[in-house]
């Protein structure tokens, strides 16, 4: 009669080292006392999803914070998903945010001593983990074809059973190590299933450091480990490879907390410590009054290169993360207006239990916070990049005159209350084109809004008074003691207090005034800090709007 040795080694003749040789090849990590190894496991099937990034921040801030190590693993074993260069894509993304690993699968080559930490390089580690259980009788040969388990399936739907391939179901479970070893020998195909004991009807316990103790049903499905083309699946693999790299927390989204009985039961019949379990809240979208994940399909803001296309600076999406990550962000701003999330002590005990928002109100809220605090030095040139991307308008506008469009981009910007115009780069070219003579134009093809009360002689008037006694290339006081002296020679009380006391004496306030010199410079009501505008657009510029204006 053949025993369970008989069939791991004709399973896998080839297999020669055993699980002991991998706990030496892969020892336990030097580190200090506290120090937390997490990781980023994405599978190469397209782009990275802002849910992605989330997982991956939360998981290198875990790392960072406690003095640990934070890795990329490549989980590619699904083949039949994997599109090619969107592993690479992933890591480029990535390195735009700052979220470098300190080890793993890098485009160039492996770093580090615990790899390959690409998946489809490690089927011959999978295999040594395999043969030892199928030797222990803790995992068997399937070799039903796809046609039989598809009909399994009807059957169990049909007569409203609970789906899946365990106890009665589990056809080749029951198979003996005789049988089993004619098959293989026939040629039939197989593949490897685990051996589940657990009991659906009874519950097991495990502690989440998100959410505490979460009571879940037992698995007692069988489970495919390794599949036909000689790769592991994820649940399989992701096991054996958190262990051999050690990985003491791993961070993933809340639908996979059904399946951690599967994860734990496999730590658990291996003999090895089951690393913790944080399972993050969900990114929500709110449609038509109802919450629903965020969609690849319906969402575009769930791509993280269209939030970077359209120009949020990556600190900005990070400092958003951050305040769905923990409930206190907000008011540790409050103290620490440098917008430094590294500085900020992250704690999963602050998590929400429930699926965060997407609020594209409070990202720009955060965007304008961290855009105003850049220098112009560094902002300039960072626009510059970006333009150079994704808006050509802004590009051609910038290569015409650079040192122009980096005074635009610095007005009322390096002081210690900047202005907040700016969400995203897509921002800057609308709210500047009045600078540029061929935009000017197009917008005085519409009526400019002024206060239909003043004549247009009067306002004639006003304008060339204005373009020849304003004071230009001196500080912002005298020019604006200049732009009083014209305004009382109009007429306009240069005392707000007067003009409310007495409204009928005067023209207006010399705020009226100032602002119809700026509808007439900008084509509206509303600018930037006015004296710079001035300034930026120069004397000859200024002088020939004024005098066109009416």
């Amino acid at each position: 009669m053949a025993t369970n040795e008989d069939l791991a080694n004709l399973l896998f003749p080839e297999v020669t080292e055993t699980i002991a040789d991998l706990e030496k090849r892969f020892p336990e990590r030097n580190l200090p006392e506290g120090a937390q190894v997490t990781r980023f496991a994405p599978s190469p099937t397209g782009f990275l999803h802002t849910g992605s990034l989330f997982t991956a921040f939360i998981a290198r801030t875990v790392a960072k914070q406690s003095g640990g190590v934070y890795f990329f693993r490549l989980e590619d074993t699904d083949t039949k998903r994997t599109i090619a260069g969107s592993a690479d894509d992933l890591i480029h993304q990535l390195s735009q945010f700052g979220i470098v690993a300190d080890e793993g699968y890098f485009p160039d080559g492996d770093k580090g001593v615990y790899g390959p930490y690409q998946q489809s390089k490690r089927a011959s580690i999978y295999k040594v983990v395999i043969k030892e259980l199928v030797r222990q009788g803790k995992a068997y040969p399937d070799f039903m074809t796809a046609d039989e388990l598809a009909a399994l399936r009807k059957f169990q739907e049909d007569n409203k059973i609970l789906p899946g391939y365990y106890g009665p179901y589990a056809r080749d479970r029951r198979l003996t190590v005789d049988e089993a070893i004619e098959k293989i020998k026939a040629g039939t195909p197989w593949v490897i299933r685990y051996r589940s004991m657990g009991d659906h009807d009874k519950k097991i316990k495990f502690t989440d450091r998100i959410r505490g103790t979460i009571e879940i049903a037992d698995n007692d499905v069988d489970i495919v480990i390794l599949k036909g083309d000689g790769l592991p699946t994820y649940h399989f693999a992701h096991v054996v490879d958190d262990h051999f790299m050690r990985t003491t927390i791993v961070t993933r989204g809340e639908e996979w907390i059904p399946s951690t009985p599967i994860h734990l039961q496999l730590f658990r019949d291996l003999g090895w410590k089951a690393p913790k379990y944080a399972h993050l809240p969900v990114i929500m979208k709110l449609d038509h009054g109802n919450k629903r994940k965020l969609s690849k399909r319906k969402d575009p803001e769930a791509a993280v290169s269209y939030l970077l296309k359209i120009g949020y600076p990556p600190k900005a999406i990070l400092v958003y993360l951050m305040s769905i990550a923990n409930s206190n962000f907000e008011e540790w701003t409050f103290q620490n207006k440098s917008y430094d999330y590294t500085q900020f002590p992250f704690s999963f005990k602050k998590m929400s239990l429930d699926g965060a928002l997407f609020d594209e109100s409070k990202l720009n809220f955060f965007a304008k916070e961290v855009l105003a605090g850049i220098p112009t030095s560094v902002l300039a040139p960072e626009v510059m990049d970006w333009a150079k991307e994704n808006d050509a308008v802004l590009s051609s506008k910038i290569n015409q005159d650079p040192a122009y469009f980096t005074k635009i981009l610095g007005i009322e910007r390096d002081r210690p209350n900047p202005r907040k115009d700016y969400a995203k780069y897509s921002d800057i070219e609308p709210a500047t084109r009045f600078f540029y003579d061929e935009d000017f134009a197009k917008i005085k093809a519409n009526p400019l809004p002024f206060n239909p009360k003043y004549e247009p002689s009067f306002l004639k008037a006003f304008f060339a008074d204005a373009a020849e006694k304003m004071a230009y290339g001196t500080t912002e006081s005298t020019w604006w003691d200049s732009v009083k002296s014209i305004a009382a020679a109009h007429g306009f009380a240069i005392a707000n207090k007067d003009y409310k006391a007495n409204p009928s004496a005067y023209q207006g306030s010399v705020s009226d005034a100032a602002e119809l010199i700026r509808i007439a410079l900008t084509g509206a009501k509303d600018s930037p800090n006015l004296h710079e505008v001035i300034e930026i657009l120069g004397k000859d510029h200024v002088q020939q709007r004024l005098r066109s204006a009416i």
